[in-house]
């Protein structure tokens, strides 16, 4: 399968598509964390072996204090994508309602299973109308907000046809208040979390699905015996007990996507939306914009499907922001 690079992350052909593009590259097509996460192994054989079961308990034990879930609703698995592609396979649904624009892949596993999938930018509208119901909160790309009132009233209507409930939460860590993790367990709600954009380590491959307990052990089942490594369980459960850690790279994330607003407002670039990780901006011709970035080796997301539309991360350092202010200013 041929990855579609221009949706982030594949900062290597992005170097071949521009080999004459200045370095060092400035990756902010993935809106991650800059500053991630790090923590020294408590043992330097811990590539050496096998994950145990007491560190899978122990992280999801972890995760479960962090984010105010039931422990035993928590699947832990390697990464929150996989979790999208095996939902499908997990639950018996004909037609289904998904937010747009939102994450890609959601409609494309849902299609692939064979489901009627309808895209809609009021997909709680429908709750009595499909099998499920699928948004991200915070989503992506445009940072739009779930009202946590609103997800309960949609979860009991779907919860009582048999329906679902599922709500992605890869961005929900910058925000906890409006997580459904605490409600996970209950009949119909389906969240998924992912470790790797606001810890900053996509690379590590951890996520979590929580779910009424029976959904949880099938998944975990299909799994299989080792579903997360033992350096992911254990930087893992040191990073979910940090709450320190958590609430100052709030803050930081917050002072960060300031200073980025200021330089996109100075450079007439109108921002309509994103997260603390990432900015969703309009322009003239988005096609153009985003190559320009790349010819002056900034890697920015763009969407085939919104012309407009550019999604922006977090510059890393004033080095890097200064390098984005300068390009874009030469679009004037």
């Amino acid at each position: 399968m041929q990855r579609n690079w221009t949706h982030g992350g594949a900062l290597d052909c992005m170097q071949d598509a521009f080999p004459d593009a200045p370095s060092p590259w400035i990756d902010l097509s993935t809106g991650i964390n800059p500053w991630p996460y790090r923590s020294a192994p408590s043992d330097e054989g811990i590539y050496d072996r096998l994950p145990t079961d007491a560190a899978y308990g122990e992280c999801q034990a972890a995760l479960a204090e962090s984010i105010l879930a039931p422990r035993t609703s928590i699947c832990l698995a390697p990464g929150s994508e996989l979790l999208i592609r095996l939902l499908p396979h997990h639950l018996a649904c004909t037609r289904v309602a998904i937010l747009t624009p939102t994450y890609g892949d959601h409609a494309e596993v849902w299609r692939r299973a064979g489901c009627d999938v309808v895209e809609t930018p009021d997909p709680l509208s429908l709750v009595g109308e499909v099998d499920a119901v699928i948004i991200c909160n915070p989503n992506n790309p445009d940072g739009r907000l779930f009202d946590c009132d609103d997800l309960r009233a949609a979860r009991s209507r779907l919860a009582a046809r048999g329906g679902w409930l599922i709500v992605d939460e890869a961005f929900a860590d910058l925000q906890p208040d409006l997580s459904m993790a605490p409600e996970g367990g209950a009949d119909g709600l389906i969240v998924l979390r992912s470790f790797g954009k606001f810890f900053g380590l996509p690379g590590l491959r951890l996520g979590a699905m929580i779910a009424r307990d029976e959904i949880s052990a099938r998944l975990s089942e299909q799994l299989g015996a080792w579903p997360v490594s033992s350096a992911a369980l254990e930087t893992g459960i040191g990073a979910y007990r940090d709450l320190d850690w958590q609430a100052r790279t709030r803050q930081a994330l917050q002072q960060a996507r300031l200073l980025l607003d200021q330089v996109l407002i100075s450079n007439q670039i109108e921002i309509e939306g994103g997260t603390d990780l990432f900015r969703f901006v309009n322009v003239d011709d988005a096609q153009a914009v985003w190559h320009h970035l790349a010819e002056a080796g900034i890697y920015v997301r763009r969407f085939d499907a919104l012309p407009g539309k550019l999604r922006i991360g977090l510059p890393a350092d004033e080095i890097q922001l200064a390098r984005l202010n300068e390009t874009l200013s030469l679009l004037a």
